[in-house]
């Protein structure tokens, strides 16, 4: 049986090498529907690593609050806090008490906004984040220059300004930055120190920021809530008890009596749902675009069926002699169904390789750019390739083979 099947495919491979040119492009749809998948399983996949890791790099131990009501199990709304005004500034502080919240460590409380900061004859459009004191614990951003602005500056409305590392260097260069005035939306800000470089982090770029006292920053653009509260809790094991807490204060500041959740004009939600959110939505995603991807594999699949068929044409008269000298129906089914499955297999294994390949150029470029970018090929996915390969040779390959298998011998000698 095995030395059957070995001789099977040398006479195909021997079959496959007659016909280079036509062989390969019958290949070449399955080669590319191959390598497509490939590709997009293996980017999908290290994108959602660099997600992932980043959202954790920020730490598993946070809760954020957000302004408006969303169910439990349903996606955050990412723009609720620019339009609804149900969190404030004093929600914040009541959160950060322990009375309140026992197992708190701090929050922060954020207002964002655009705007363009200059400084003698330079600009520069940019990000204005308008934060409390507790951003450095809560998001373990570090001084590199100056200082941070203190709780004192934060209520008293001081025009004071921590710049992120892009904004330096796109304002000052190599200019000495602590002491200097910079203008935004024509108001004097004193700059009191610089961040140090963080670069992108959950898809937030931490240096292109200018940060401002929160109250400040609510004066500048005009608003008295905020569009976001973020705390971080002193364990991971705390957490389920500290959003307990969260609620029944905020619910206690907004007279909100309904202690099942459904008349809340606020949403708490924990780092690890955040983690699950995004996984379910980046695998959904990716499983979406690799079954695009495979549908060309159908493509191909019908093009090797269709030159099979000429091939079937071709060789009458090769089946015709087969079988004056012996060979059977089933001979000659499993030689052109092994033909088929020959082709899709080779075709599929240069695939996977042009995959790979392709999938390491985009990761070296991409890290080329500064981000931590991980190189990830899923066995999976291999293995995926080449069972799909194996079953469109055998799905598309049977109908030329039962054809020729059903040839009459006498008519097949006779073709010409």
């Amino acid at each position: 049986m095995v030395k059957a099947i070995i001789k099977s495919i040398k006479i195909s491979i021997t079959s496959l090498l007659a016909n280079k040119a036509r062989s390969f492009l019958t290949m070449l749809g399955i080669i590319i529907g191959i390598g497509a998948v490939i590709i997009i399983m293996a980017v999908g996949a290290s994108a959602q690593n660099l997600v992932l890791t980043q959202i954790k790099s920020l730490g598993t131990n946070l809760i954020g609050i957000l302004p408006g009501h969303s169910e439990k199990e349903s996606p955050l709304n990412a723009f609720t806090g620019f339009s609804v005004t149900t969190l404030t500034y004093d929600d914040a502080m009541a959160l950060r008490d322990k009375k309140n919240v026992p197992n708190i460590v701090d929050v922060v409380a954020y207002n964002k906004s655009a705007g363009t900061a200059v400084w003698s004859l330079n600009s520069y459009d940019t990000n204005l984040s308008g934060i409390t004191v507790g951003y450095l614990k809560v998001e373990g951003g570090e001084v590199k220059i100056g200082r941070f602005f203190t709780r004192e500056e934060e209520k008293n409305f001081s025009r004071v300004a921590v710049l992120g590392s892009t904004v330096k260097k796109e304002l000052f260069g190599e200019s000495d930055v602590v002491g200097q005035r910079i203008k935004i939306k024509n108001q004097s800000f004193e700059v009191i120190g610089v961040m140090k470089e963080r670069g992108i982090v959950a898809m937030q770029d931490y240096d292109d920021q200018i940060f401002l006292p929160i109250k400040t920053a609510q004066k500048l653009i005009g608003v008295n809530h905020l569009g976001l509260i973020r705390a971080k809790i002193d364990q991971k094991n705390n957490i389920n008890r500290a959003i307990n807490d969260v609620e029944a204060t905020l619910r206690e500041r907004h007279g909100i009596t309904d202690t099942s959740g459904k008349s809340d004009d606020f949403t708490v939600r924990n780092a690890v749902q955040a983690l699950d959110m995004i996984t379910d939505v980046t695998n959904a995603l990716k499983y979406f675009l690799a079954a695009m991807a495979a549908l060309s594999l159908i493509v191909g699949g019908i093009g090797i069926m269709n030159i099979m068929l000429i091939s079937v044409t071709e060789r009458t008269r090769e089946v015709g002699l087969r079988k004056a000298i012996g060979a059977n129906n089933s001979n000659i089914l499993n030689q052109f169904l092994m033909e088929t499955v020959v082709i899709t297999l080779l075709g599929g294994i240069i695939g996977i390789l042009l995959g790979i390949a392709v999938s390491f150029l985009i990761s070296s470029g991409i890290q080329f750019f500064g981000y931590d970018w991980v190189f990830i090929i899923s066995p999976l996915s291999i293995f995926l390739a080449i069972a799909v390969s194996t079953i469109i040779g055998l799905v598309f390959g049977l109908y030329p083979a039962i054809k020729a298998s059903k040839l009459s011998p006498i008519e097949a000698l006779r073709y010409e």
